[in-house]
């Protein structure tokens, strides 16, 4: 009978928002960012320390919603002009390669083959928008230059880390072809091109006629499901093509920024209130994923080192390209540190490679850790170094 209970959907959602209010009481107990407070009681929760919670398929589908609604509400923040800049594609390239470089050539340093070396690089490209996003949310800074480049280059990230992550894998077996690495491209260049041209032109004045429409005063909520459609949408057909779903969802909400309703409930603040649930749980999952038993004294060394690599290449990666572009110290050392993050991204790269047999354990366990090592450090420095009472008077 208690075995059934605690299996319930109902019992896990109420234990996983149970959790996510701890986290919020120690966040603010050690003064920092909600996130962090999230994770950390993630990790006491999951298989790591108490075991009360393991990385289950309800979870982890719960904690996808999350961030598909968390890059919507974001997107909901910025104007397309705001984030698609030559500039953001300059940082974002820089800062793909000398991780890659880093990754490869410190896995190899450490004794790895040739395939493992690869595929460390790869996970090294990656950045996850979600993190960092929340957190300067969290702030108020989303419409400082300095967010607003973290931003766009994070999107194109996504892009250039999808053309690593197929390269990578052709490579690693023996099948590499430029004609399916270009169309792997182009795939991605089409879908953020139409996409953001079909959401502006046609679905944002179309959730305005829906909102002026006689079934939208009978029910208000009409027009929010009917925005909440368009999101979840946008990132399946992002999934489908090889790209990270938060980044359809966030070009969804970038499409529907401008569109006015006045009979509708406002769709907007709906979405506010279901990041506010889900994307508490994906935080709270990321911790949950980790598991540090899984850790051998032979890889604590390799975790270490890929760490610091990780955080280094790419804060150093994305701060001289924004530097060379006339930033100010503060701002270029801001995008730095707001790319560094892997989160979701690194793991679901580590993932494949060990499912595709290309990666092993080793290699997994470090990726994953190191991903949720660098997911905590950067809201850290962020709130406590560049964004402090001190820094910005």
């Amino acid at each position: 009978m208690v075995e059934t209970l605690l299996s319930t959907i109902e019992f896990q959602m109420s234990l996983l928002l149970f959790v996510a209010l701890a986290g919020y009481l120690l966040a603010s107990k050690i003064n920092q960012s909600a996130v962090i407070g999230e994770i950390i009681v993630g990790i006491i929760i999951g298989p790591s320390l108490l075991g009360l919670i393991t990385y289950t398929d309800f979870v982890a589908s719960i904690a996808h919603l999350g961030a598909i609604i968390l890059l919507f509400v974001i997107g909901l923040e910025f104007k397309l002009k705001e984030i698609f800049n030559i500039k953001y594609g300059f940082i974002a390239l820089v800062g793909v390669i000398v991780p890659w470089i880093g990754g490869f050539f410190l896995t190899r340093i450490f004794g790895y083959d040739f395939g493992s070396a690869i595929f460390v690089g790869t996970a090294l490209t990656a950045t996850s928008i979600a993190i960092t996003a929340n957190v300067l949310k969290e702030m108020g800074k989303l419409q400082t230059d300095a967010a607003k480049a973290i931003i766009g280059a994070a999107v194109i990230d996504d892009v250039l880390s999808l053309l690593a992550l197929s390269i990578s894998t052709q490579v690693v077996a023996g099948t590499f072809s430029w004609s399916s690495t270009v169309f792997v491209l182009l795939k991605a260049i089409i879908f953020l091109a139409a996409g953001s041209y079909i959401g502006i032109k046609y679905l944002s004045p179309m959730l305005e006629r829906v909102d002026k429409s006689k079934i939208a005063s009978k029910f208000p909520e009409f027009v929010f499901i009917f925005a909440m459609m368009i999101a979840f949408f946008y990132a399946m057909i992002s999934e489908l093509i090889g790209l990270s779903a938060i980044v359809g969802s966030f070009i969804a909400g970038m499409a529907l920024e401008g569109a006015i309703v006045q009979h509708g409930k406002n769709y907007k603040e709906g979405a506010e209130y279901l990041h506010i649930i889900f994307a508490s749980i994906f935080f709270v999952s990321l911790g949950i994923l980790a598991d540090f038993h899984a850790l051998t004294f032979g890889v604590i060394g390799f975790l270490i080192a890929l760490t610091l690599i990780a955080v280094a290449t790419k804060v150093l990666g994305c701060y001289i390209p924004a530097k060379l572009q006339g930033m100010s110290h503060k701002d270029a050392s801001i995008i730095g540190w707001g790319m560094s993050p892997r989160g979701e991204v690194a793991m679901i790269v580590a993932l494949i490679g060990l499912n595709a047999g290309l990666i092993k354990q080793d290699i997994y366990v470090s990726l994953v850790l190191m991903s949720l090592l660098t997911t905590i450090i950067t809201p850290i420095v962020l709130r406590n170094w560049f964004y402090n009472s001190r820094s910005t008077q």
